[in-house]
């Protein structure tokens, strides 16, 4: 399937070396997967687009697929948590209803929910299994990115969204200035897209916890429980330009743990504390969203059965524990990532966001004794 873009100058700024890990800091107590992202979920694959053009235009679109199948036709559990409504999750009324996902995942700006939508029904009506497909639930998630981008031109097509599906792949994912966190601010310094995972003991079944998150929220800015805001005296409340803490959060969780829909909200929940302990707030204007699904074979959902009936392996309820620690630190580390990986952006009306002072947050690591000895 082959898409072509219009004329714009696009740039794909990739950052796969600046997670917190590499620096010394460690968050939590859990193992991550072998590439500390959410494509350590076998068959999770992430594409970006990522469009720059001008002094003015600073935005794109990130798919996050489930599996390497037709999603359509092989749907997968799936539940969503909405922490902070005040922002737009289309198509989560029928994942909250039915249980199950069947459409990549896409994640943009406010304005162009509706180009992503549109291009999700195209990919999954262009497919050949689904040529007699009369109805799709896409499902689309934005932050406002209005700082650094011109949104009302609302660039990001739907051929750009087509883009960042094709384009999508296993193994590392890029962070920070990429798809839908290129114009996103966080905590007052440049956000972007993050990503972390987690891995359970084997004794607890092994499973693996991935995250991904587009960061453009505010609060008092924790990393590893040290009061980096604070001490950067940049936080909210604080009077500085663009301190607030509105903007809104996305935040996607995939694991290969067995679960329904309903211990998929739970999971979804509890991902909400990760935001909490990284230090946002959930501010008035700031919707704050988690979409959480099952990759397990076992539990996928047929878009056609010749029975009325199905057999499902689940996790007991008692035996959670493990994953929902999984979700709360590869949250809370996928936000700091996307920290790390972000860089000095300026954008729209000469509006600049600075990035995260690394030297200055390594020596509060260090003065609060939270950095360990890399060589």
């Amino acid at each position: 399937m082959k898409y072509l873009l219009p004329l714009l100058l696009l740039f794909y700024i990739s950052n796969l070396s600046a997670q917190t890990r590499e620096k010394g800091i460690e968050i939590g107590i859990l193992p991550t997967g072998k590439y500390n992202a959410i494509t350590d979920v076998a068959g999770v694959k992430v594409g970006h687009t990522t469009i720059i053009e001008a002094d003015s235009i600073r935005t794109g679109a990130t798919a996050i697929i489930p599996h390497n199948g037709n999603i359509f036709q092989d749907k997968v559990p799936a539940a969503i948590h909405v922490s902070n409504g005040f922002g737009k999750l289309a198509g989560s009324t029928q994942v909250k209803e039915l249980g199950n996902l069947e459409t990549p995942i896409v994640l943009t700006n406010t304005l162009n929910v509706a180009n992503a939508m549109n291009a999700l029904i195209t990919y999954t009506l262009e497919q050949e299994e689904n040529l007699s497909v009369r109805s799709v639930n896409a499902l689309v998630g934005e932050t406002n990115d209005g700082f650094l981008n011109d949104i009302r031109g609302r660039h990001v097509k739907e051929a750009h969204v087509l883009e960042a599906i094709k384009n999508a792949k296993s193994g590392e994912v890029a962070e920070g200035n990429v798809g839908a966190g290129t114009g996103t601010v966080c905590f007052g310094f440049k956000g972007g897209i993050g990503t972390s995972s987690r891995k359970t003991p084997e004794s607890t079944g092994g499973y693996t916890v991935g995250v991904l998150v587009q960061t453009n929220f505010g609060g008092v800015l924790q990393i590893d429980g040290v009061p980096v805001g604070v001490e950067l005296d940049q936080y909210y409340l604080k009077g500085k330009l663009k301190d607030d803490a509105d903007g809104s959060c996305m935040i996607v969780v995939a694991t290969d743990a067995p679960l329904d829909a309903r211990n998929l909200e739970r999971l979804a929940k509890r991902a909400a504390f990760g935001l909490a302990k990284a230090g946002g707030i959930a501010s008035n204007g700031s919707g704050d969203y988690v979409i959480a699904f099952s990759t397990a074979k076992e539990n996928r959902v047929p878009y056609s059965s010749e029975t009325s009936t199905t057999e499902n392996t689940l996790i007991l309820n008692d035996y959670l524990s493990p994953l929902f620690l999984g979700a709360i630190e590869a949250t809370e580390e996928a936000i700091i990532n996307s920290l790390f990986a972000a860089k000095t952006t300026k954008g729209r009306d000469g509006h600049e966001i600075k990035e995260l002072p690394e030297k200055e947050v390594l020596e509060l690591m260090k003065k609060y004794g939270k950095l360990k000895d890399k060589n």
